[in-house]
């Protein structure tokens, strides 16, 4: 049987960021990716924010890769060219009842680290961005936008050339625990190959992965669920110059429909959160009233007939109540050394992908 050192699971940003991290210090080194190309599911179906780590529980992975994780990425695009704008966010309260929510969001922030934020009142947004409908907000100066994909290309052009093996249309069916290694099975293809170490880094698959391996994905809290975020685009110049959040949902189910310019200053809204038993990208065009009665809560003047749908994407998040946490471990406390798994790798996944990627080296190097 053919051996090797690292196999990775799973080609979206979080992999090709590890797979590029990796490559710098071990050889040997191959990455399974089920879809013909990298990034094909959540990493390329998101809102491309740079995040500033505002809204994570202080010394969750969440909070400590975000706020480490943003500083890497704005190094990493200034050093490699890679498309990014330092927009600025927004949070806004819109009555007195959120004020409160505002404030638990600010100190939550300072105890993470964040710079640069502030806490507004409403002649300062007008300053700002005069079509904000808010009577305060949280502003946020260093949360920004990146071209998600210029950003895998980098990482994978990087890996690649530092001698990374992709196999593309490659999925896993099969992990078996030997004494000192596992054994990786491809489906359709009857091909079984030994590997020292395997990092799960398989997104909407995580939890199918590990249980693939003989973990009892239940009893060790890795089920997710699929949480469905729909997005529409705005058929009009845009009235606002940043990102415009609304307070975030109870235990992060989601952000809110919020609204998001890309680089080139097309508006767009969302995404919402729908709990969805299937893969499935397709966007509901009967949303339009939904998504124009959430923003035109935050932001004047839109007009209904503007909003075009547009496109969705699936964010794997753990099952359970409370806000989860993502989970990044070495299972050597299930006899299975040398099996990482990242679970729940949800958003700030793109914005933390090069402070995980570290991270995951950091355990391979205790290991």
């Amino acid at each position: 049987m053919d051996e090797v050192k690292i196999t990775i699971i799973g080609a979206g940003v979080v992999g090709l960021a590890i797979a590029a991290e990796l490559s710098r210090e071990y050889n040997d080194i191959v990455v399974l990716e089920r879809h013909d190309k990298f990034g094909q599911e959540t990493s390329s179906r998101n809102s491309e924010v740079i995040h500033s780590g505002i809204y994570y529980p202080p010394n969750s992975l969440k909070a400590t890769l975000c706020v480490k994780g943003a500083q890497l990425l704005y190094k990493y695009c200034e050093k490699y060219s890679i498309p990014h704008s330092k927009l600025g966010k927004l949070i806004v309260a819109t009555n007195e009842s959120e004020l409160t929510d505002l404030q638990e969001l600010y100190d939550t922030g300072i105890l993470n680290g964040v710079e640069g934020l502030a806490l507004i009142e409403k002649n300062e947004i007008n300053k700002m961005d005069p079509n904000v409908n808010a009577i305060a907000a949280l502003y946020s100066p260093n949360t920004g936008i990146i071209d998600s994909h210029s950003l895998m290309s980098r990482l994978y052009r990087f890996a690649n050339a530092s001698g990374v093996l992709f196999s593309f249309n490659t999925e896993v069916n099969f992990i078996e625990k030997q004494e000192n290694a596992y054994v990786i099975g491809i489906k359709d293809d009857n091909y079984k190959f030994i590997s020292s170490v395997v990092i799960n880094s398989a997104g909407l698959s995580a939890d199918y992965v590990a249980g693939l391996a003989g973990i009892d994905i239940d009893r060790a809290d890795y089920r997710l669920s699929y949480y469905k975020g729909s997005y529409f685009s705005y058929a009009r110049k845009s009235p606002i110059k940043m990102l415009v959040y609304p307070v975030p949902h109870k235990d992060l189910t989601g952000l809110g429909i919020h609204a998001i310019l890309d680089l080139g200053g097309r508006l767009r809204f969302g995404p919402d959160s729908e709990h969805v038993d299937f893969i499935d990208y397709k966007v509901d065009s009967n949303k339009i009233g939904i998504f124009y009665e959430s923003v035109k809560k935050i932001i004047k003047g839109v007009d209904k007939e503007a909003f075009v749908p547009e496109m969705s994407g699936i964010r794997p998040k753990i099952r359970g109540e409370g806000i989860k946490d993502f989970v990044i471990k070495d299972e050597i406390d299930r006899g299975m050394g040398g099996f990482i798994n990242l679970i729940g790798i949800e958003s700030p996944g793109l914005t933390a992908s090069l402070s995980i990627a570290m991270y995951v080296k950091n355990i391979l190097e205790i290991w």
